[in-house]
């Protein structure tokens, strides 16, 4: 399905805890394979710095339920910088996409100097909108947020099923390939972030699989969980 020229894609998000997680862990080699970017069972690091303006945009149109919204962010993959994708994730209703650019890490460095510029020659939307939101609201890094992805995928339907481990905020430092980096654990050991993303239909297989975790849906947020950690260690 597409709208203004974006692929859309379905996406529901569930908290599950470790119970869950490992009875769904042993069913799903039935109906899905294991992403190839896995390197080993327990998944690869994620790790996004968000971006958001002086109004704080993303974080308040997401608390108040906005349905059609946007999120941009810089991310990396196991905390290395062969691969940085400045993104943008687009929020219709029901429905997500994402479009994303490839930078250099000369370039993240540039855009954490506020050095935003080079964007203006990159193709396509994402990289411009970046620039002029940076020039007219502000738009830069506020947190970055980090967890370890176990990812598996099942051909019919598209689907991809996604256990999000760890997660955590950045504290004090954002910069992802600073020495000074740290992160913060913002959910209880143990619990975790269940999601799956389908294109058109969601197969019955793959349901009968998933259907004992389908009962908590919740619009979970790792961006706004990160930022009230961050705004908790800042004020407390």
């Amino acid at each position: 399905m597409e709208y203004l020229g974006h692929r859309l894609r379905h996406e529901i998000k569930y908290y599950i805890n470790e119970g869950v997680y490992y009875t769904l862990r042993s069913r799903l080699g039935t109906v899905a394979k294991a992403d190839p970017h896995m390197k080993d069972e327990e998944g690869y690091l994620i790790s996004s710095l968000y971006l958001d303006d002086l109004y704080h945009g993303a974080l308040e149109e997401k608390q108040a339920g906005i349905q059609f919204r946007k999120k941009y962010r810089l991310r990396c993959y196991n905390r290395s910088d062969r691969r940085i994708q400045l993104e943008c994730k687009r929020k219709y209703g029901e429905y997500i996409s994402k479009d994303s650019v490839t930078i250099s890490r000369s370039e993240y460095d540039a855009m954490l100097a506020g050095e935003y510029e080079f964007l203006l020659s990159y193709p396509g939307e994402t990289g411009k909108e970046v620039y002029a939101l940076h020039q007219t609201k502000g738009l830069k890094p506020v947190v970055a947020v980090e967890y370890l992805r176990e990812a598996y995928i099942a051909e019919q339907g598209n689907v991809r099923i996604t256990f999000d481990k760890d997660i955590s905020a950045s504290v004090g430092e954002y910069d992802m390939f600073s020495d000074r980096y740290e992160v913060r654990r913002v959910l209880e050991p143990g619990l975790m972030v269940l999601e799956v993303k389908f294109d058109d239909y969601f197969p019955t297989a793959v349901f009968q699989v998933l259907k004992t975790a389908m009962t908590n849906r919740c619009a979970v947020s790792k961006y706004v969980m990160c930022r009230n950690e961050k705004r908790r260690i800042l004020f407390r």
